[in-house]
């Protein structure tokens, strides 16, 4: 029996992975894998927008700058140029394809809205839910794509790869190429073996590997973890961007609620529980000032207070103005008892964004022969040390442009052999999961990196964070081989390894830049540090190397 071979297999159904999918089936058939449903992603949570230039106010130069800015130093210029240029390119494409943003509803001119870092008003946006109206738009072009076939509540367990019998093994490649992934079906409790021409990850961030976080609870690290393992580059891991403004509440919650950046944009001010201002310490543009920074003074001011949580206060503009630009957000904290329009928002940061990743080129290119990243989970050179506000969104999407004419350009000229592609070799136990041992392990494991590779770091806490992760780490692998397989022993898995992974990326670098701040390495160090840090796997032979 003929095997089915797709010509894309694109894993992961936020912006990037749909965006792709429906540029990609005008050259060929794509099959969409995502753990959830389609909608299930981090981009349905995003509530502010996308950034791109559209006035003659603003300009690609001054885009680029504050990008540039916020990165500290550290984005690869040639990146921000191109998604600022493809920016107004791209957001006229969603519209053709049926996304709406909102409009001005006295000038009839698009509603743009400024954010944190932003020197202008450049971020196109639904109401405060952006990311719901454009997984919506997307979803729908792609179920009415003949091109397209979509499996939904179906993880990859790893990326199915044959290793070059070369030695040394082809420059950059690691002698590994990619032939597709091995699948878990969920509800059928199966594994199958999927062949493809090419391999696109879209999997999102790893705010999972965090005790708070406002992603959702399929963000655990799985292409990251799964391209590691396979010899991908893993770049810049260290950067992880907390949000500095999540809904507190005293209820544990597997994500928290996010304020979206534009409530301060808005006017919003932060203040401590006494009701005072305080980012004017911090920072010339106050609650304006670029996430790590907004984020490390919240924590300053909690610690130094022994505060849970400050204070958002937008309760000084008139109510129907709040209330129209923020419905989600004025609706959602009614629940939890909180009128935005005459109370104070209690807010505390949470994991958010993954500026580090598969480190790829330009057009979405690992170093494995025929795996391709997009979106958060790859390192583009785009968000350097530090993302700034609704750049994210607009880099999925033109990484997804690029790489889909790179995809199909590779495919062309590349005959991929399938021939002795071994199915799924089966070495777990049928012992059954204990879900009180893989709780413990998961919690554990997000507990230490949450206390050890947080907002503020120490050289003594990412020492001892790296002896207990190891052991921890080691034990989450072991239950997994030695438990029956299922979607929380893979989780469980990935959610270890890619813990250890930014454990050992913190504690490499010595210096204090973006979002990665050292106490005991407190300024930046340009002639040092100005550079990727890097971590690769030979895969198989499970050996490592940290370059800069």
């Amino acid at each position: 029996m003929k095997e089915n071979i797709y010509d894309f297999l694109v894993v992961g159904s936020g912006a990037a992975g749909l965006y792709f999918s429906i540029l990609a089936a005008d050259h060929g058939k794509v099959l969409l894998i995502t753990k959830n449903s389609l909608r299930e992603s981090n981009t349905f949570y995003a509530q502010g927008g996308i950034a791109a230039v559209d006035r003659e106010s603003d300009s690609f130069e001054e885009h680029i700058k504050d990008t540039l800015t916020a990165g500290d130093e550290l984005c690869n210029p040639k990146a921000v140029g191109m998604i600022v240029n493809e920016g107004p390119e791209i957001i006229h494409d969603l519209i053709r394809r049926g996304v709406k943003f909102t409009k001005d509803s006295k000038k009839g001119e698009y509603s743009l809205h400024r954010e944190g870092g932003h020197s202008e008003s450049r971020v196109f946006h639904f109401k405060d839910i952006t990311g719901k109206e454009l997984i919506r738009a997307l979803t729908k072009n792609v179920k009415e794509n003949k091109n397209i076939t979509i499996l939904e509540n179906t993880m990859c367990v790893d990326l199915l790869t044959e290793h070059q019998k070369t030695d040394p093994p082809p420059a950059g490649l690691h002698g590994v190429t990619c032939y597709g992934v091995y699948a878990y079906d969920i509800r059928k409790n199966r594994i199958s073996k999927i062949l493809s021409k090419s391999t696109v990850l879209a999997t999102g961030g790893s705010g999972q590997v965090y005790l708070h976080t406002s992603n959702p609870a399929v963000a655990t690290g799985d292409g990251l973890a799964m391209a590691y393992r396979a010899g991908a580059t893993i770049s810049n891991l260290e950067f992880y961007q907390f949000h500095p403004t999540t809904l507190y509440t005293e209820k544990e919650k597997e994500s928290s609620f996010l304020i979206s950046e534009a409530v301060r944009g808005f006017g919003a001010e932060l203040k401590t529980k006494d009701g005072k201002k305080f980012m004017h310490k911090y920072h010339p543009l106050k609650s304006l000032a670029p996430r790590d920074i907004v984020a490390r003074a919240i924590d300053t001011e909690m610690k130094k207070r022994g505060d849970d949580f400050v204070y958002l206060d937008v309760s000084n503009f008139p109510a129907n103005k709040i209330i129209s630009s923020f419905p989600n957000i004025y609706h959602r904290c009614l629940e939890e008892g909180i009128d935005i329009t005459k109370q104070m928002i209690p807010v505390v940061p949470a994991a958010h964004y993954q500026c580090g990743g598969i480190e790829t080129d330009l057009h979405g290119k690992t170093d494995v022969k025929g795996l391709y990243a997009i979106g958060e989970v790859a390192q583009n050179g785009v968000h350097g040390a530090n993302r700034l506000a609704s750049n994210s969104l607009l880099d999925a999407l033109v990484f997804a442009k690029a790489s889909s004419i790179s995809v199909q350009k590779y495919i062309s000229k590349n005959m991929t052999d399938f021939t002795g592609i071994k199915e799924w070799e089966y070495y777990h136990t049928e012992r059954p999961l204990e879900k009180v041992v893989v709780s413990y392990l998961r919690n554990t494991i997000k507990r230490l990196v949450s206390e050890f590779v947080g907002i503020v770091r120490s050289d003594e806490r990412l020492k001892m964070a790296q002896n207990m992760i190891d052991l921890i780490a080691w034990q989450a692998r072991d239950y997994y081989m030695q438990t029956k397989l299922s979607k929380e022993t893979i989780e469980l898995r990935n959610i270890a390894d890619v813990a250890a992974l930014m454990v050992r990326f913190a504690s490499f670098r010595k210096e204090s830049r973006g979002l990665h701040f050292n106490i005991d390495h407190p300024h930046k160090d340009n002639e040092h540090w100005q550079k990727n840090t890097r971590i690769s796997s030979t895969g198989r032979r499970s050996k490592s190397e940290i370059r800069r």
